[in-house]
């Protein structure tokens, strides 16, 4: 098994573990293969995001994915990398695949001097905190998850615009 930052020009074998990872969590509301792909070369791999992927491949194959960006900035004047998925293709589930994944992603944040590393996962994913717990994370207690979604999402940045564009008039 290597694990690697992917940077193969072909997204084929990673477009087929996305599709799968929308099929896995999103199941009949999952978006198309083809909107998956899409989003995979303009949007995951696109000249403006700051989304990494790291890859663990396993005879041409991709057998997991996590997707991360480093952030900052963070306590110390360093960096923090936040994992925003991990998954691991139902083939090679149970085999030391994300622990591989995660173990990359730690030796990538201390050596791109990061002070932490986090993730979030689903209050009912009974599985992946059991996991996280066994690999010595600890549930960070002190953060508040929020969110701005669907229609709110659209109001608000309306009205964040209508209030912008008033406040210039008053100036």
């Amino acid at each position: 098994m290597q694990v690697c930052l992917f940077d193969n020009p072909s997204h084929d074998g990673l477009a087929q573990a996305f599709v799968e990872l929308h099929q896995h969590y999103f199941g009949k509301s999952a978006p198309t293969p083809e909107a998956v792909r899409e989003n995979l070369k303009t949007d995951i791999l696109g000249p403006d995001s700051t989304t990494r992927v790291v890859v663990a491949m396993e005879a041409e194959q991709v057998a997991g994915l996590a997707t991360f960006a480093i952030l900052y900035p963070a306590p110390g004047a360093r960096g923090q990398l936040f994992m925003k998925d991990l998954y691991v293709r139902n083939a090679w589930r149970g085999r030391g695949v994300g622990e591989q994944i995660m173990g990359f992603l730690a030796r990538y944040a201390v050596s791109n001097n990061c002070v932490c590393f986090d993730w979030t996962t689903e209050t009912g994913n009974a599985g992946a905190i059991n996991f996280y717990k066994r690999l010595g994370a600890t549930h960070v207690q002190e953060k508040v998850y929020f969110r701005l979604a669907g229609e709110d999402l659209v109001a608000f940045a309306s009205n964040s615009q209508d209030h912008s564009a008033r406040e210039q008039g008053d100036a």
